[in-house]
């Protein structure tokens, strides 16, 4: 695939005051499903999340604990950074505000506003919300609280550095007039033009009265207020403002996305910075919504009072992580708020994932097995329904594309559903079941059998940026395991003939609403229990009281193992296939014999790693042709992707029983 150009988008590094909840995840996730979006279209992405760990609450929190501010932080990091890991959030950088690189290049640009004249000394005297660690007029506070978080301020007093955020009103205005997308949508843009002209009063930028910051260069009595730290990531993490490599590749970026209670901070005094320190603006920021629970906004001070329902482990470890990233990114329209019930998420499990597309794929791989002995035919008949159903497919990736240009994730998913919903109305309309009666039938049913593999396969590609989980599933149970994700392929319909399908388990089984209701109330009383619990327990009681059991397939018995005829091997040279990107084709010698083996883990191993390896192979597998070349038994890996592969000290051809 031809590169497109760079695309680079970034969260908001998130503040780890304590454990994330499903409003971090929310954001993730829209990011995450853009970058694999625009990666599969074939620009160089690069995407960019992290944290902002300096300020006053952290040192606070910290000395409440008993830890110094980089113990503190560095724990609840290390559990940000878990949960990603579960999300499977692609990132290709985590940048910590704690970091060198970060520390020392935020001083430069500090010094390139300061030379400019736009950085000076003086008092501070105002409203102070140590929450959010913001200072407020008099006339921006809400019935005498922070306009943000709705806590009470506090009166403060402090010497400290300014930058003249004033002198900027103007050029900000104007970027909005001559630039209108770089601010979306519109009313995240009529709001802040609507603050600008009240008034912007110079800005804070240093405090003295505590120390865990970035110093200010040639001052460092003073640490670095917010404002300078943490939006320079976005830059710093680049290698900016020197002249770097990934700087100069990807700065600007092409999104920013934040959420709307921290619109104000990228577009007006971000941009500020970057006029100040003469370096280019981003070229858009985009404000997203709320989840609301109850009404109000989902916070850490909901979560820390035992409401899991914000706790994405908990949804995840229930119904997996493609289930909550469908409902994340389908529920809810970008820009506007919503409500977060457990039971809306249930329903929208039920109705578009266990019924629409889990049971399209259940239905077709069955019915391709029973009609077919398990090979896609090929389509020979033709009419008005097979084409509508076609054009329908086909059609499909550009209006994805369209949709997904505009950051309406809920809308590129209806896209996709339609989709799934014709091809569950095809089943209906051409009853193969009555047609597999007849023998005269048969190329009508055979042509059915192939356009319904063939939705299932643009479908695994549409849906690939949203659930690769599922997408791969879904490529597995049709044959297609061994085969890249392309997106352009989504755009043909002739690709499946003589693919071999397999049946596997419910890519999502259908839920009794009700009885999960019941259990996840159960689920929030017990990890209730467990926190509580946790302080006092060594780590085996621990483990014990947190243990899962795991899902694993059907049960076998030992003479279905038997069958099974496992061998040491070592591998004596390894390459890439050379029409498949996935595939290495392995010469492995076992004892007397060596063969051919092909497996699907370029991605996460080279041919020169794989070399010399002694491995372990299912040697009595049936040979399959793997576009154009036969592999003849399989390697043993571990993990869902094959991160692992298996090893062993035993002999060449000795049995592994």
């Amino acid at each position: 695939m031809s590169n497109k150009g760079t695309y680079y988008i970034t969260t908001p590094i998130y503040y780890p005051s304590s454990n994330l909840h499903i409003g971090h995840t929310y954001c993730t996730v829209m990011a995450d499903a853009m970058a694999r979006f625009k990666r599969l279209q074939g620009y160089d992405v690069h995407f960019l999340t992290g944290t902002d760990e300096h300020g006053q609450k952290i040192q606070t929190k910290a000395q409440e604990a008993g830890v110094t501010p980089q113990e503190y932080v560095d724990e609840v990091v290390a559990g940000i950074k878990d949960l990603w890991k579960t999300m499977e959030i692609s990132y290709d950088d985590f940048i910590r505000t704690t970091e060198p690189r970060h520390m020392e290049r935020v001083q430069k640009i500090w010094k390139r506003m300061y030379d400019k004249g736009d950085i000076y000394k003086g008092a501070y005297e105002g409203l102070y919300c140590k929450e959010c660690e913001s200072f407020w007029t008099e006339s921006q506070l809400v019935n005498g609280c922070c306009p943000d978080c709705g806590r009470p301020v506090e009166h403060a007093s402090e010497e400290a550095y300014f930058f003249k955020l004033s002198n900027y009103a103007d050029r900000i205005l104007q970027l909005y007039d001559e630039h209108p997308e770089f601010l979306e949508p519109e009313t995240r843009r009529n709001e802040m033009r609507n603050f600008i002209n009240q008034g912007l009063e110079d800005l804070c930028v240093s405090r003295c009265t505590f120390d865990w910051g970035i110093p200010v260069p040639n001052d460092p009595k003073h640490v670095m207020y917010v404002w300078v730290d943490a939006l320079s990531n976005y830059v710093t993490a680049l290698g900016g403002p020197d002249d770097a490599e990934e700087y100069n590749k990807y700065w600007p970026a092409d999104v920013h996305l934040v959420g709307k209670e921290i619109v104000r901070f990228h577009s007006i005094i971000w941009p500020a910075m970057l006029m100040s320190a003469d370096l280019p603006l981003p070229k858009k920021v985009l404000g997203h919504g709320w989840l609301l629970l109850g009404g109000e906004k989902v916070s850490k001070s909901k979560a820390a009072k035992g409401m899991d329902v914000v706790d994405p482990v908990i949804l995840i470890e229930r119904y997996g992580i493609d289930a909550l990233k469908y409902f994340l990114l389908r529920e809810y329209t970008f820009g506007q708020d919503g409500n977060f019930t457990n039971e809306v998420m249930l329903k929208r499990i039920n109705f578009d994932l266990a019924n629409d597309l889990g049971n399209l794929l259940s239905r077709t791989v069955s019915m391709i097995e029973k009609y077919c002995g398990g090979v896609v035919p090929a389509a020979t008949t033709h009419d008005e329904i097979d084409e509508d159903l076609k054009n329908i497919a086909v059609s499909a990736a550009a209006k994805v594309s369209e949709e997904m240009d505009k950051f309406a994730f809920n809308m590129a998913l209806e896209r996709i559903w339609t989709v799934v919903r014709r091809a569950n109305k095809y089943i209906d309309e051409k009853a193969p079941w009555i047609l597999a009666k007849d023998k005269s039938k048969k190329a009508e049913l055979d042509t059915v059998m192939n356009h319904l593999a063939e939705t299932l396969r643009i479908v695994s590609i549409l849906i690939y940026p949203f659930m690769h989980t599922t997408s791969d599933k879904i490529r597995k149970q049709l044959g297609l395991w061994y085969a890249d994700v392309v997106w352009e392929d989504a755009e043909t319909f002739e690709m499946m003939y003589q693919e071999q399908v397999k049946k596997g388990e419910q890519i999502f089984p259908r839920l009794d609403v009700e009885k999960e209701l019941e259990e996840l109330t159960k689920i929030a009383q017990e990890e209730a229990k467990k926190k509580a619990a946790a302080a006092t327990q060594d780590p085996v009681e621990k483990a014990i009281l947190n243990s899962v059991p795991l899902e694993l397939k059907d049960e076998i018995v030992y003479e279905d193992f038997d069958k099974m005829d496992f061998r040491v091997g070592t591998i004596l040279k390894c390459e890439k296939h050379p029409k498949a990107d996935k595939l290495l084709v392995s010469q492995v010698k076992m004892g007397t014999e060596v063969r051919q083996i092909i497996s699907g883990v370029a991605e996460n191993f080279t041919p020169e790693e794989m070399v010399g390896k002694k491995v372990v192979v299912l040697a009595n597998l049936k040979p399959r042709m793997l576009r154009g070349m036969e592999s003849y038994g399989m390697l043993l890996f571990a993990g869902d992707h094959g991160n692992y592969v298996i090893t062993t000290d035993a002999p060449d051809g000795e049995v592994v029983n």
